[in-house]
């Protein structure tokens, strides 16, 4: 039972996600204070207007805090934008330049019947039994 519970924890993927939660919850520090500290005073700067979370308006004596919903809307597009234009685009330039030659050759196609995967030189499909022809 421990040995299984080893093989378990030594796994890639719990491994992988560890380390992922580990560093994304280190990451987030960093995303909100790029966020807090350089773009929402860009932003508040242009639009001369630094905080939105006093606008509300009321019915009925219950107050809509309209101002907190706008905050949180600009701060997510902050983050997203952020982390979309510091992380994502650099990573996938890194991934694109570490990657080697052009992609192997397929050994597959798509059925024309059933749209299954099916080996270049199959005669007939596995799946539906369509005979294919080699074009």
């Amino acid at each position: 039972m421990l040995k299984e519970f080893k093989q378990f924890l030594l796994r890639g993927n719990v491994v992988d996600l560890a380390v992922g939660v580990i560093i994304g919850a280190a990451f987030s520090t960093v995303v909100t204070a790029i966020v807090s500290d350089l773009l929402t005073p860009l932003i508040s700067s242009i639009a001369k207007i630094p905080d939105f979370s006093s606008f509300y308006f009321t019915i009925n004596s219950s107050k809509f805090m309209l101002g907190h919903l706008i905050n949180a809307i600009i701060s997510f597009l902050l983050v997203a934008t952020t982390i979309f234009f510091f992380i994502v685009k650099p990573m996938n330039m890194l991934i694109a330049r570490s990657r080697k030659g052009p992609p192997a050759d397929p050994t597959t196609k798509k059925c024309k019947e059933c749209l299954s995967e099916i080996p270049l030189q199959a005669k007939r499909c596995s799946h539906c039994t369509q005979i294919i022809s080699n074009d």
